[in-house]
């Protein structure tokens, strides 16, 4: 079954599971508005190919931690999009959560999100008690104080920014949670798995810079230039684009020689390539294609 599938399925389970009566109706609507359409899935998907690699021997082990990872990525979007953040308009080319549903059903709908992903890992423990209890343990540390993406957004209210630690916080966190877990979810151990976490969602923040930077509201499906709006640092700003995208490619180069040692290195070497060619903004594709000499 591809990743993609396997998935959704987890994803739709745990909110169905989330909507039984008796509930409350607006809130049990919000949590699929919220999860759905599902985007790239980058996360989960990862964390598949990670379990994939290092032999995948208990799926529905590694099926919870994709769905547990997912959830908490979609509950960080609708806080993120609150009138206290970011008081973003669009996500995923649709109204935020509090614009369609009310600013308390927005707060109350990614509370719920992040209990659902620790209710699915702990119900996963029936497979294997001892992964499932370090799986909770990496997405508590990457979600949270002092490493997760709870401190990557209160960076923002520091008056100096420790911009490697923010960074590494805000995006990179929920990457090293899905090489992590993906490997334990695999019965493999989480610590060598973390560099090549870090590295991707470095690249990862880089290339949402350069969208930042590049996109218009209606290809990116949400507001754009909210670097320059809330003051933030950026790797566009910094570096100019062809410097970012060079910054980009570099770092993901440095993520394929990061791979542990597993039976299908080669095909996570390919998966972070994928993503490099899938991160590179269209609109720079498109001008480095335009531009080549024919025949070359």
């Amino acid at each position: 079954m591809p990743f993609a599938t396997r998935i959704d399925h987890a994803i739709l389970t745990a909110i169905k599971h989330g909507q039984a009566a008796p509930s409350p109706g607006k809130l049990a609507s919000a949590l699929h508005y919220a999860v759905t359409p599902g985007g790239a899935r980058i996360r989960p998907i990862i964390l598949m190919s990670v379990a994939a690699a290092c032999g995948d021997d208990c799926p529905p082990l590694a099926d919870a931690a994709g769905a547990a990872l997912e959830l908490i990525h979609c509950a960080s979007l609708v806080h993120d999009d609150l009138p206290s953040f970011d008081n973003a308009d669009t996500r995923r080319g649709k109204p935020t959560v509090h614009r369609a549903y009310g600013e308390p059903l927005a707060v109350l709908t990614g509370d719920s999100l992040i209990i659902m992903a620790f209710e699915v890992l702990a119900k996963a423990a029936v497979h294997d008690p001892m992964r499932a209890v370090e799986l909770i343990r990496i997405l508590a540390t990457r979600t949270g104080m002092p490493n997760g993406i709870c401190a990557g957004q209160g960076w923002e209210s520091e008056d100096k920014i420790d911009l490697r630690a923010y960074h590494r916080a805000k995006t990179g966190a929920l990457f090293i949670a899905a090489t992590q877990m993906g490997a334990v979810a695999a019965g493999q151990d989480a610590e060598q798995w973390e560099d090549l976490g870090a590295r991707i969602g470095e690249a990862f923040q880089v290339a949402d810079d350069l969208r930042d930077a590049l996109y218009d509201a209606d290809t990116l499906g949400k507001p754009v230039g909210q670097d320059d709006l809330h003051g933030r640092p950026n790797a566009v700003t910094e570096l100019g684009v062809a410097g970012a995208i060079d910054r980009m490619k570099d770092i993901l180069g440095g993520a394929i020689s990061s791979i542990p040692r597993c039976p299908g290195e080669a095909m996570l070497a390919k998966m972070v390539n994928a993503q490099a060619e899938a991160l590179t903004p269209m609109q720079w594709r498109a001008n480095r294609n335009a531009s080549k000499i024919p025949g070359e």
